[in-house]
């Protein structure tokens, strides 16, 4: 009896010491690595890399060794501490020519220690050398940045019939929230713009038949978090340009080389991310490359596409070292792109960094000041983003916002296909610009609304009519979607406010008697080298039928946003009633996008409980 007891407590005692350490394991040229198995020293604990790179194990303590395992690279260990996210990059196996010496540099590179500010050092070596990266909670120190969100509320119809914003075609946020879950973490709540989540996914929607470049479509159900509010949906799906018939570009890549893009997911992941939109290019584009550390430089004048053998050898010579001087790089760049401006065609900068800005022009107002007065040269501009920690997502959020731009994040290889391949049109292709939406709601039988998402898009009503405010653009096959929750009329509800009367104005207001009409919604955009904007109305009936996949699948991705930033808005809304929702909505999937979002959901479910 004794001895069952001191077993027992025995097992308690490791229990209350077990713990799950998650990470991601790079390969020798800092890609994600599937198949690695990873084991926790004399237990029976183990488990597998997935197609990320990623894993999670649950482990007895601080004293655990994991151990790392790929018939292809050399084996390496690492004791887990205190940490409960661990990186780690394997070496490749060296050819049996080689000898011992290339132990010794292995066991060099597995040997980095805290500095003397309490950081972690990395261990950094060429592209064939091994490494490791881990954070650790007690040291780490993160600086990353995000704008604050204020949730868009409810609106009284009778006070403020109308709601009026700018598209946002940006889907950052998404795989920003993915490396956050997949590195064991929730994500910040100001991390999660939901309406770039809603739009990281590409929906069934109609294509454009008519001399408008986009197709308008509507839809209006009951709302899945409260079944008395409805939801309507507004889509937009961009007409797709073929390959062939897109026009010429004059495309600069702006790259940040500074000392802190020296991590694996960072100068050499965008690396080999660029090499796949090189091998997109065509005889008739053209590439510069414009880099920035301490100083900007011209490290590549015009080459043409079909000479991808000069322009990835330019890439491949890439070092990361000094500091971040990306105003310089900015100027640099938007000159090498008018002196080889192409008329009628694609003048594009393609800014690739971490957003960490540290010399000359580098706080958020200086940024937006200067990009301001470059959009106006005819030149667009993607921003993809890096790396992790010292991230500052804010910061090319406006660059972006304010450039006549998109913005994406990437995260591994299949985002850096996603974005640069399998979205390379609407990528880098803008068939739209200054894209405005305005949305008046009938009062007849609309008593409130509110915006899903969209906070840091939304305009003065007056701004749309104005075609000198800038707004978003909409790429070559791109969608947008956009959701309101609508309280009907004569539904009680918590969130419908009332003010105290006017005294110097009537507060009678005459409504109509129209019923048949939901809201009326209106387009307002212009042609990629135009000035003037054109008008589409459409009418939304006030009929509420059973949803779609699209408008479900988007109710899905909305719920999950609402769930991860904690929102006011979410009622009795679950994990488990997101992953129904998703998995009875998930339809064609050629990519496997949705199905990771699925998995995702649950992630962040099991993290949740665990809170």
């Amino acid at each position: 009896m004794r001895n069952l007891l001191m077993l027992s407590l025995i097992v308690l005692s490791i229990h209350a010491h077990a713990k799950f350490v998650q990470g991601t394991v790079y390969d020798h040229k800092g890609f994600a690595l599937e198949g690695v198995v990873v084991w926790e020293k004399g237990t029976m604990n183990r488990t597998k890399t997935d197609v990320n790179g990623f894993y999670s194990i649950e482990v007895n303590g601080d004293q655990s060794i994991l151990e790392f395992m790929h018939e292809d690279y050399v084996f390496a260990d690492k004791k887990v501490g205190n940490r409960k996210v661990l990186d780690i990059q394997l070496r490749l196996k060296p050819e049996p020519t080689e000898d011992l010496e290339e132990a010794v540099v292995e066991r060099s590179y597995r040997s980095a220690k805290l500095n003397a500010t309490g950081a972690v050092s990395r261990a950094l070596a060429s592209p064939t050398a091994g490494m490791y990266m881990s954070y650790d909670q007690g040291y780490y120190h993160n600086t990353e940045e995000y704008a604050t969100i204020h949730e868009n509320g409810f609106k009284k119809v009778l006070d403020d019939a109308l709601s009026t914003f700018s598209i946002d075609v940006d889907a950052a946020s998404y795989s920003n929230m993915r490396r956050f879950i997949n590195n064991g973490q929730l994500p910040p709540k100001d991390a999660v713009r939901i309406e770039e989540m809603i739009n990281y996914f590409g929906y069934d929607y109609k294509n454009p038949t008519g001399k408008d470049p986009f197709s308008i479509n509507t839809e209006v159900a009951k709302a899945p978090w409260n079944e008395k509010h409805l939801i309507a949906q507004i889509g937009l799906q961009g007409k797709k340009i073929e390959l062939d018939n897109l026009p010429a570009s004059n495309i600069v890549f702006l790259l940040d080389v500074s000392g802190s893009m020296s991590a694996p997911n960072k100068l050499p992941l965008l690396k080999s991310a660029f090499k796949l939109l090189v091998n997109e290019l065509r005889p008739q584009d053209k590439v510069s490359i414009v880099v920035y550390a301490g100083a900007a430089g011209l490290v590549l004048e015009p080459t043409d596409g079909n000479d991808k053998k000069k322009i990835m050898e330019a890439l491949d010579k890439l070092q990361a070292g000094g500091s971040t001087a990306g105003g310089a790089g900015i100027e640099l760049a938007y000159r090498t792109a008018k002196e080889n401006y192409v008329e009628g065609g694609n003048n594009r900068v393609v800014l690739a960094t971490d957003g960490d800005f540290n010399v000359g022009a580098s706080s958020n107002a200086s940024m937006e000041r200067l990009i301001e007065q470059k959009r106006n040269e005819g030149v667009f501009l993607t921003v993809l983003g890096f790396g992790m920690g010292n991230y500052k997502d804010s910061k090319m959020e406006i660059l972006a916002d304010k450039g006549n731009g998109n913005y994406a994040y990437i995260d591994n290889m299949k985002e850096a296909k996603k974005v640069l391949v399998n979205e390379f049109g609407g990528t880098m292709f803008t068939i739209a610009k200054d894209v405005k939406i305005q949305v008046e709601f009938n009062p007849a039988v609309v008593q409130a609304y509110r915006l899903i998402g969209y906070e840091n898009r939304l305009l003065n009503d007056e701004d749309f009519n104005d075609d000198k405010k800038d707004a978003g653009e909409l790429g070559s096959g791109h969608t947008v979607t956009a959701l309101y929750e609508i309280i009907p009329v004569g539904v009680n509800s918590e969130f419908v406010k009332d003010i105290d009367p006017l005294k110097y104005q009537s507060n009678d207001q005459k409504v109509t008697s129209t019923t048949d009409e939901l809201l009326t919604v209106k387009f307002r955009y212009k042609d990629p080298d135009g000035e003037k904007s054109k008008l589409i109305t459409k009418i939304v009936g006030n009929e509420i039928g059973r949803s779609s996949d699209n408008l479900d699948w988007s109710m899905a991705v909305a719920g999950f946003g609402m769930l991860l930033r904690d929102s006011e808005y979410k009622n009795d809304l679950n994990y488990a009633n997101v992953l129904s929702l998703a998995k009875s909505a998930k339809g064609s999937d050629e990519f496997g996008y949705r199905a990771e979002f699925i998995e995702l959901v649950d992630l962040a479910s099991r993290m949740n409980a665990r809170q």
